[in-house]
């Protein structure tokens, strides 16, 4: 009777396809990991999330890391670090996709997620859009699967008619209910 040894089972072209397979799969939650910190999480020395987001009007600084940030500033950072973990997510999974090593299944399931997260993209670019024609300054839209927050630059603090006005684009462009989307203001 033959023994296999675990090193020729683990290094065989099935094995090292798995592993390469998990390792893509773990890189990509770590980029939702971070994007979820950044975006929604409890990062507020990172300054994104809801720690730095205030009602009362403080002027047009915040302080973030000891320096002080400008509103508009807050809004280009934000869709940077945004587009930052997109493209990361997508440079892993076009990785998995171009893999001679990965199983159909996995490549079929980066694929839908590509679609995803280029569908993502293009409904807040829409969103955003959609809001600033409304009248605001600045707007930015995160969508994180059935939830999306929406923060935009405004002086006063928003009435229940500008509210319904952000849900109403909301839910025409991406159908995401209004129970699902946290409207924020920066001042």
């Amino acid at each position: 009777m033959a023994k296999i040894s675990f090193k020729s089972k683990v290094f065989s072209k099935a094995g090292k396809r798995n592993l390469i397979i998990v390792c893509a799969v773990l890189l990509i939650g770590l980029a939702v990991y971070l994007n979820y910190t950044w975006f929604y999480g409890a990062a507020g020395d990172l300054g994104y999330g809801q720690n730095n987001m205030t009602d009362e009007p403080a002027g047009n600084t915040d302080t973030q890391g000891g320096q002080n940030v400008s509103v508009s500033t807050y809004f280009s950072a934000t869709q940077l670090s945004r587009k930052q973990a997109r493209d990361e997510a997508l440079d892993v999974l076009q990785d998995v996709v171009a893999s001679e090593e990965a199983q159909e299944a996995a490549k079929n399931d980066a694929m839908v997620q590509m679609s995803k997260i280029a569908q993502d993209i293009q409904n807040e670019a829409n969103i955003e859009s959609l809001v600033k024609a409304k009248g605001y300054e600045e707007c930015v839209a995160v969508i994180n699967g059935e939830k999306i927050n929406v923060i935009v630059k405004s002086g006063e603090a928003l009435i229940a008619s500008q509210v319904a006005q952000i849900n109403e684009i909301v839910y025409e462009a991406t159908g995401i209910l209004p129970a699902n989307v946290k409207i924020m203001r920066k001042s």
